[in-house]
């Protein structure tokens, strides 16, 4: 029963009794780099180290201590075809049982990944807002879906999701963190041209997007170039988003193919972020 999407104390909290294993060594081809690490209790997991035999023989292999009392054994594993892996490369694995030490260690590291997970802003809880915050809610993001009335925050059924009632949506663009993404999709077309314009200033934007006909994004365009003076930002945006491809007007839909979108945008902004720290150190 995987729990990737629950905080990892509240399955401390119900399962005290775990191994933490630890992917030490990538030689190679593996599923997973050596950042990636799992939880096994007798009945549960939380994480993964890549799935497949690889990580069916580690869970045995933690389960198995869990029951002797006794440590386990690191692991070294090659991926080949005698586990039915034909990734090709080689996996060490650590396995260490929790205490109290291992235990707030482990919840210290998880704090800093998720606080350098890049934010992902979702204006508007409508049907697409919904569903986007949904499929985003499950990659390695922190969403935040803001809404300026009370009664569609309330009524989002997205689990595990952070919401921001507001009545200044430009303000939380102004605050948001660098390498941050915005999606814009309220319920009021001039609230989407305000928020959007506040989202273009910000050069350091992984994503700005806006859901929208053409016929809408010639609007902002014009809006933008009359209100704000500033027509050069309009080739930062997005719109429509997800893309053109795919002529599909349902919200999940729409919300799958911008969420692979904003993702990319992500991923490539923090990735151009630790190249430029890299060689500056150099």
């Amino acid at each position: 029963m995987p729990a990737a999407r629950e905080d990892v104390r509240d399955f401390l909290r119900r399962e005290p009794v775990s191994v933490l294993v630890e992917v030490t060594g990538a030689a190679g081809s593996t599923p997973r780099d050596t950042d990636a690490w799992m939880l096994v209790s007798e009945s549960a997991i939380f994480g993964t180290i890549g799935g497949g035999q690889l990580e069916y023989m580690a869970i045995d292999q933690a389960r198995r201590a869990i029951r002797s009392g006794l440590a386990a054994e690191p692991m070294s594993v090659p991926l080949g075809p005698e586990i039915g892996q034909c990734c090709g490369g080689r996996v060490g694995l650590s396995f260490k049982a929790l205490d109290h030490e291992v235990t707030e260690t482990l919840i210290a590291r998880n704090d800093r990944e998720m606080a350098m997970r890049p934010h992902v802003y979702v204006f508007g809880a409508g049907h697409v807002g919904d569903a986007l915050a949904l499929a985003l809610s499950l990659a390695p993001l922190r969403v935040v879906l803001v809404d300026t009335r009370e009664e569609e925050l309330v009524a989002s059924t997205v689990p595990h999701i952070e919401t921001c009632l507001t009545a200044m949506p430009e303000a939380v663009v102004r605050d948001a963190p660098p390498g941050s993404s915005f999606v814009i999709l309220t319920h009021d077309h001039a609230l989407d041209f305000l928020i959007t314009a506040e989202a273009l200033k910000r050069a350091d934007a992984a994503y700005v997007g806006m859901i929208g006909s053409k016929t809408k994004r010639a609007t902002f365009r014009n809006w933008l170039s009359r209100e704000a003076g500033r027509p050069e930002l309009f080739e930062r945006l997005v719109c429509p988003i997800g893309g053109t491809a795919v002529k599909d007007k349902r919200p999940p839909v729409i919300a799958a193919l911008a969420a692979a979108e904003i993702m990319t945008a992500a991923l490539r902004w923090a990735g151009n972020q630790v190249s430029r720290a890299q060689a500056v150190s150099r």
